[in-house]
């Protein structure tokens, strides 16, 4: 089944998190993953407000697991360490 990689952002060094994020989508693009969702207009109804939200779509749970542990992106996420505070889940969809 597919998976959504949801982040929830608050970023509080665009420097470094920029750096972050010029790393994250290729590693993201190289285990399938694909963007639907990046920094668009939200409307927040409940829990804690982060202005940055982010949804990728990946083949399944495993695939988007996989990612988040590969090499390249835990180089990626060297700079979003201390730079924001995030929420990030993997959840299976229906379709």
């Amino acid at each position: 089944m597919p998976a959504l990689w949801i982040g929830h952002v608050t970023v509080h060094d665009e420097d470094a998190y920029g750096k972050y994020a010029a790393l994250a989508g290729p590693a993201i693009a190289k285990h399938g993953g694909k963007f639907i969702a990046r920094g668009g207009r939200y409307v927040q109804l409940e829990g804690t407000d982060r202005p940055r939200n982010v949804v990728a779509k990946f083949d399944s749970v495993e695939a988007a697991e996989t990612c988040y542990n590969s090499q390249e992106y835990q180089a990626a996420l060297d700079f979003a360490r201390g730079a924001a505070e995030r929420e990030l889940l993997i959840v299976e969809t229906t379709e």
